[in-house]
């Protein structure tokens, strides 16, 4: 048989196409997936094996980007469905794109459905699926939305089914536009959706890789209020009440597993913004087997002190950052290294994420009394060996998670803060004594989200020295650093961005160190000591991956200070 390189660019015959298909139907996959992976072919590689085959030109994502959608000739639910599509270029000439060239059928239907003969183009399914995103959230509710209004309160049954067959049944164009938006949200990653109210209507944006993207407005003010009372009933909120923020979820059900949206509700200038936090249990569940720190991107020698400290018999461990930086996961790596069933571990968190086989973990429910305080209280009574708090917000859950540490457990926690050195300011200011807080930390680990250049489209890209003077970087060691950029493709979802990876900065208490917080040493000697004790900061993880090519100097600009 022919190398692996030869079949890819000659070396596939008819044969190889037929089994490649048959295994594709049998898998229910596409056949150019098959193909990649059995003859370990790039994208462009096997678009060109299969045009070549069947005599189709090919277009890749910078080709299609040239084109518009025509749905005036098949509409966007069959579009999506039938993954083909009529497009035209910008002398308004008509062509037709497909992904499966063994699906001939597909020419016929279409040329019968809009009544026209085109010329047609292969595509890969992912720049398909990447250029429909563009179009999809604003095209299915539009399908439907006509003037004169919709009524809102339908029938809504907890756990309903979300797919594409029910939302092109939807007679509703306020719950078709709420449904697509769920089920859109949820096809490309999004951690949240974001539905704002405006003037004129709405906005909605969903959060992929920690970034909120723009996808779709809808017009029509009272359209905008019906979305947001559709919301409400789905969470079972007060739909007559406006003037105070409100909290609710509730489940859909899609492809036979249910997924939980978190909603918070919250008035604003032109009426109410809603804001649905995606918990998909069964994805996180299969990225947490098998969770270990060495998998979450974090550098050798962070993740070797951050290791040590989660094995010591007791003290205090916090993880510091933003919301969305991922605390919970880096203590449920650390947790789950350590749980070797000889030692009894429980948790308290709002709410639980992910179950951790063998562990305790305990829901907060404020609404019947038991917060983060009340819950760490009552642990204490459970003879536990190891306390996981999902996080410190008030003085008293600070005073008892300390006071723990000291007794011989040891506390993995979260807290919100800047970077390691402001942690101490927070528990200063919720009067923990610092003699205390000092002999109870072992360490806080401050981390952050970096978003990767897609490994697909990044090709080298030189910035400007604007940006380079900005970013605080010396001319001088311009050298080190192997400046990439993705370009954008179907892979990324023409962003340039796939993909995130956890920086750190690790501070491990020392002597010296605890001396001088509970002197109330300026803030500048501390550092110093820290520095001396390895204590690298967030700027500089960040700065190494731009220097490996791994990320782009906007994106570390976005996430971190420049020094």
């Amino acid at each position: 048989m022919n190398s692996v390189r030869e079949m890819s660019t000659a070396g596939l015959v008819a044969e190889d196409f037929r089994k490649a298909r048959a295994n594709a139907r049998r898998l229910g996959r596409h056949t150019t997936e098959v193909l990649e992976e059995e003859y370990s072919l790039a994208p462009h590689e096997s678009m060109a094996a299969l045009g070549r085959m069947f005599h189709y030109p090919v277009l890749d994502m910078d080709a299609l980007n040239a084109y518009i959608p025509a749905f005036d000739r098949l509409s966007f639910t069959d579009v999506a469905r039938r993954e083909c599509m009529v497009v035209r270029d910008a002398q308004e000439n008509l062509a037709a794109i497909f992904c499966d060239p063994f699906e001939a059928e597909l020419q016929e239907w279409a040329e019968s459905v809009s009544g026209l003969s085109y010329a047609w183009h292969l595509v890969h399914p992912a720049d398909f699926a990447a250029y429909l995103a563009r179009y999809e959230a604003n095209m299915r509710a539009m399908d439907s939305i006509v003037s004169g209004g919709a009524d809102a309160a339908g029938e809504i049954g907890r756990g309903e089914d979300l797919s594409l067959k029910g939302i092109s049944e939807d007679t509703s164009p306020v719950v078709k536009l709420v449904h697509s938006t769920l089920y859109d949200a949820l096809k490309v990653g999004a951690s949240d959706i974001h539905i704002e109210s405006h003037a004129t209507g709405l906005k909605i944006k969903y959060r992929i890789d920690g970034v909120l993207n723009a996808v779709s407005e809808v017009a029509g003010v009272e359209m905008a209020e019906q979305v947001i009372s559709r919301i409400k009933v789905m969470s079972e909120l007060d739909i007559a009440e406006r003037r105070v923020p409100q909290d609710g979820r509730f489940k859909v059900t899609t492809q036979g597993h249910e997924i939980d949206f978190r909603v918070s509700i919250m008035p604003s200038s032109f009426g109410e913004d809603a804001v649905l936090r995606i918990l998909d249990r069964r994805n996180l569940s299969d990225e947490m087997q098998g969770l270990r720190l060495d998998i979450l991107g974090f550098d050798a020698e962070s993740m070797a002190r951050f290791r040590q400290l989660s094995r010591e018999p007791y003290g205090m461990v916090l993880v510091t950052g933003p919301t969305g930086s991922g605390k919970t996961t880096t203590l449920y790596a650390a947790i789950s290294e350590i749980n070797n069933g000889e030692d009894k571990i429980v948790t308290i968190e709002d709410p639980v994420e992910y179950q951790l086989p063998g562990i305790l973990q305990i829901p907060v429910n404020e609404k019947k009394g038991l917060t983060f305080a009340r819950g760490l209280r009552s642990i204490l009574r459970h003879d536990p060996d190891k306390i996981m708090v999902g996080e410190i917000r008030d003085p008293e859950t600070a005073q008892i998670a300390v006071q723990s540490a000291l007794t011989g457990h040891l506390v993995f926690t979260t807290v919100h803060a800047n970077n390691v050195f402001d942690v101490i300011g927070r528990f200063m200011h919720m009067g923990v004594d610092p003699y205390s807080f000092v002999s109870a930390l072992n360490g806080v680990l401050a981390q952050r989200l970096v978003r990767l250049s897609c490994p697909h489209c990044a090709v080298p890209a030189e910035p400007d020295a604007g940006l380079l003077a900005v970013s605080g970087i010396d001319p001088a060691t311009l050298h080190e650093y192997r400046f990439m950029a993705g370009r954008g493709c179907g892979q990324c979802r023409g962003t340039g961005y796939k993909g995130r990876k956890a920086i750190a900065e690790m501070l491990h208490l020392n002597d010296e160190l605890r001396e001088l917080i509970v002197a109330k040493e300026p803030i500048r000697r501390i550092k110093e000591a820290a520095r001396r004790n390895g204590t690298r900061y967030l700027r500089e993880s960040a700065l190494n991956l731009v220097k490996s090519g791994e990320t782009t100097l906007q994106e570390i600009n976005r996430v971190t200070f420049v020094a």
